[in-house]
């Protein structure tokens, strides 16, 4: 067993500071009398009045260290999953991108296989399945030749892998992927669409229940076309948001908050290889990126991605809004947590859920991070 003395820990509702947090795999007990245990039969880690957090957990992730999950590779996958702890990611979906059915495929059995082993760093807990089925008008970095029309047979032998599906529900006649997909218990996510107000708003009322990256591919607000915006404001589904202060300007941050609510928005990454790695020339579902000064492009200026950490999404959030840091954190833990039905196990600091925790600084710099009770990472 381990404890953790001298935190401030972030629960959900606050900070509590003078209690220690005693675990194995799970969370035992969170005291302020570590008396009761005989001390040697614990390790000690000493927070050195740091934030004690819930780990992060990234719902849209591409890649990070130099590797990505369309290359179908384990290996790859045990890279990123390294590389992301280093930022207080304990979980998270690695996401495919609109390429080749049969390589995403490939990507998807790489990250059932994945989900089975024991990773290094993060923990792989399901797939982001960001297209094929989106729109051409606004598809961003993903190739046109790829798109596909939403057929569920195409995917249905993969229900044990998908956590999340980023669609244009607009492509999808009647609404039927959306329903047989819900049926099986998808989380069915607008995106890369160009839907109406209309159109998104029956979708909603089909069963999407998310949004890829708020504002970023998608109909913008008009005060005569309201657009996909518009459904996302006058509706209670969950919104990603990439809080790079890139994809969104920071005066949007807190007006989002105000129009959602803090229980409503999950910031993710949507981190592409170049993730963690110096500035220069990558790929991103084999098209040339650029990265320079944070920033990830395709040669026309298209964002391709971003290189994005979740402890700067973390900063940048709390730095932008009136937030208190626990409903920061929530953003990134317990949000993310009930988004993929894990917030029974996962997603805040309490007695029975996994011990899967963060360090960080008030700059959210990361100090060590706890992944079922394992430390995969230590400053």
């Amino acid at each position: 067993m381990k404890a953790i003395i001298n935190g401030k820990i972030i629960t959900k509702d606050g900070v509590v500071s003078g209690k220690s947090i005693i675990f194995d795999k799970q969370i035992i007990d969170i005291t302020d009398n570590l008396d009761q245990l005989n001390n040697s039969e614990l390790q000690i880690i000493d927070a050195k009045g740091n934030y004690v957090s819930p780990g992060f957990i990234d719902l849209h992730i591409h890649g990070s260290g130099g590797k990505d999950a369309m290359d179908g590779d384990i290996e790859g996958l045990k890279v990123i999953s390294s590389t992301i702890a280093k930022n207080g990611v304990t979980a998270f979906l690695p996401t495919t991108m609109t390429m080749d059915i049969n390589l995403i495929y490939k990507a998807l059995d790489t990250i059932r296989q994945a989900m089975k082993e024991q990773m290094p760093g993060a923990k792989v807990v399901g797939a982001h399945m960001e297209g094929p089925f989106i729109n051409e008008k606004y598809k961003g970095a993903q190739a046109a030749e790829h798109i596909l029309n939403p057929e569920f047979k195409l995917i249905d032998k993969y229900m044990d892998v998908i956590k999340i599906i980023t669609l244009a529900p607009e492509k999808d006649h009647n609404f039927q992927f959306i329903k047989e997909a819900k049926n099986n218990g998808v989380v069915l996510s607008i995106g890369h669409s160009n839907a109406t107000y209309e159109e998104a708003m029956d979708a909603i009322d089909a069963g999407i229940t998310h949004a890829t990256h708020t504002f970023n591919a998608m109909t913008p607000l008009h005060h005569r076309r309201p657009g996909i915006v518009g459904a996302i404001f006058n509706s209670s589904i969950v919104c990603e948001l990439i809080a790079d202060k890139i994809h969104v300007h920071p005066s949007l941050f807190q007006l989002l908050v105000n129009i959602k609510g803090k229980d409503k928005i999950v910031l993710i990454t949507d981190s592409m290889r170049a993730g963690c790695m110096k500035d220069g020339q990558y790929d991103l579902g084999g098209q040339k990126v650029i990265v320079k000064d944070n920033s990830a492009r395709l040669e026309d200026g298209v964002l391709a991605g971003s290189v994005l950490t979740l402890n700067k999404a973390v900063f940048n959030i709390l730095n932008n809004t009136n937030l208190k840091i626990n409903e920061v954190i929530n953003m990134v833990s317990l949000n993310a947590a009930k988004e993929i039905k894990l917030d029974k196990c996962k997603g805040s600091l309490e007695v029975n859920k996994d011990a899967d925790i963060v360090i960080f600084d008030k700059d959210i710099n990361v100090k060590e991070t706890i992944a079922e009770g394992n430390i995969i990472y230590k400053d």
